[in-house]
């Protein structure tokens, strides 16, 4: 897509704002080849360390709850599913208010793996908020909010099309 193009799909930013979607848009990139690297390391692919993230937070759920908390359709869920409780990541148990449904929950082979892995990016990240005042650090978090929840959006419109 040309400039021209990209120029007509968006409104006219100022030179802050060109620079901070700029940042941005490296920012994601980067994230995603650093989850790739971190997922090579563990034997998982990207997305499955992703989902598996998502399982450790919000702990047992069932697949149709992981599809809407990852925005994946939940076909790819289930084989997301199927390759972590293959590398003995999650178990599947019968949901105990209702039998017919299945609870995935992690194993706990991720709190030792995983957390040695991310030890120098959360000491980093610690020291670029301690740059920070609270009212700024509530700014940036009202900004990272409202971006996830337009990336959901985004992602259902992509789903839907």
């Amino acid at each position: 897509m040309s400039s021209d193009q990209r120029n007509h799909a968006v409104p006219q930013l100022t030179p802050l704002q060109q620079e901070l979607l700029l940042e941005l848009r490296q920012n994601s990139a980067r994230a995603v080849m650093l989850h790739q690297l971190i997922s090579e390391k563990l034997g998982l692919n990207a997305t499955d360390h992703k989902c598996l993230d998502f399982l450790n937070s919000a702990g047992p759920v069932t697949a149709g709850r992981l599809a809407k908390l990852t925005g994946l359709t939940t076909g790819a869920v289930t084989n997301v599913i199927d390759r972590l409780e293959q590398a003995g990541y999650v178990t599947r148990d019968k949901d105990p208010n209702d039998r017919r449904r299945v609870v995935v929950k992690p194993t706990g082979r991720e709190s030792e793996t995983i957390p040695p892995l991310f030890d120098s990016v959360f000491r980093a990240t610690h020291n670029i908020l301690m740059g920070y005042s609270e009212q700024e650090l509530r700014v940036i978090l009202d900004f990272f909010k409202r971006c996830n929840a337009m990336t959901l959006e985004e992602m259902d419109k992509l789903k839907q099309d």
